[in-house]
């Protein structure tokens, strides 16, 4: 778990960092089109993160609810509560 929390974290700060050129492109007053392919790779950054949260959900809060493999915060839920929650999520990232 420790291996994959450095990646995620590695990865929100690649996504800082292209935020933060955005930023710079608007301050240098660069041409429109390449401001708006920056902020389409932030996008497709951010829709990626958002996959690999959403799929270890899954694994270890759905999949692995009441189980060893477990997320050591998850709530303790019902399945209708776990698919209630897991309905939101998806509505809110999609």
């Amino acid at each position: 778990m420790e291996e994959s929390q450095k990646k995620l974290l590695a990865r929100v700060k690649r996504i800082g960092g292209q935020v933060a050129g955005v930023e710079r492109m608007l301050n240098e007053k660069r041409y429109c089109v390449d401001i708006l392919n920056q902020i389409a790779a932030v996008r497709s950054a951010l829709d990626a993160l958002g996959v690999e949260l959403l799929t270890r959900h899954l694994e270890s809060c759905v999949l692995g609810h009441g189980s060893d493999n477990e997320h050591p915060e998850a709530k303790a839920m019902s399945q209708q509560e776990l698919l209630a929650e897991v309905k939101t999520a998806l509505s809110r990232f999609l």
